[in-house]
């Protein structure tokens, strides 16, 4: 059995793969304080309620949060009693690479494309919704060849609401897409502002990296909000919401051997 871990800057997902699907996946906050105990009884009580038997013959993962890596590493020596991967840059599993430096290409990054390659043919462009909001394009060679990092959806508007005292909480806003784009209400408004106008962005971005990609390229969603922005961007084809975590599937392959 095998535990695919993507450690992102806000959230940490473990995931469980056997014969071939997720038999669980979970979230939980991404702490630099968190000890490897902590997380043990975490993933075993997780384990116990999916009825899953607490052993994992492998680990791989997937950080841009390095402050957690050593916890991870201790995690798997300790209590799971198994081989660690990290996945850290694209020349590891065969995937080449056109950027400055190379090796700042975040490994989720690396992991889309991988998860990519394996569903459609290039050129594509993966839009991961996350703390921040990354697209990845790779050209009809195969070859990561850069993409754009715009704010994350929730990152943006929490900036919003901490600077403007009369608005509501984050929480108190739906973040569903209004039918129209004319505000009639403050929610109605930030609705239209954050979801449509967040959309716009996304559409504008996609359109622009698209054609520098020759015009034929494959847009696929990917993320938490990912799935909420389908049928609201039309640039977006494909919702994947397994994506990195099946891109770790093969990246785990490919570093064992």
């Amino acid at each position: 059995m095998l535990l695919a871990i993507d450690v992102g800057n806000t959230h940490t997902v473990y995931a469980v793969y056997q014969q071939g699907e997720w038999a669980g996946i979970w979230r939980r906050a991404t702490d630099p304080t968190t000890t490897e105990d902590e997380v043990t009884v975490w993933l075993k009580t997780l384990f116990d309620i999916a009825g899953l038997p607490y052993s994992i013959s492998e680990v791989v993962c997937a950080s841009v949060a390095p402050g957690v890596n050593e916890m991870l590493t201790r995690l798997c020596d300790k209590w799971l009693k198994a081989p660690l991967r990290f996945l850290r840059n694209g020349q590891q599993v065969g995937v080449e690479v056109d950027y400055e430096p190379k090796t700042a290409v975040g490994a989720d990054r690396i992991a889309n494309a991988l998860g990519a390659l394996a569903l459609c043919k290039p050129p594509f462009i993966v839009v991961d919704f996350g703390t921040g909001t990354t697209f990845d394009a790779v050209d009809e060679r195969g070859v990561y060849v850069g993409g754009a990092i715009l704010p994350g959806v929730l990152v943006s508007s929490q900036a919003l609401f901490t600077k403007a005292a009369k608005l509501p909480q984050v929480e108190q806003v739906p973040l569903t897409a209004p039918e129209t784009a004319i505000g009639k209400s403050t929610v109605h408004s930030l609705q239209s502002g954050i979801v449509l106008g967040y959309a716009g962005s996304i559409d504008a971005l996609a359109h622009k990296i698209n054609d520098e990609l020759g015009g034929n390229a494959t847009v696929i969603a990917t993320g938490g909000l990912g799935g909420m922005f389908m049928g609201v961007c039309k640039s977006i084809q494909r919702f994947e919401p397994t994506l990195t975590l099946d891109g770790l599937v093969i990246a785990n392959d490919r570093l064992r051997s």
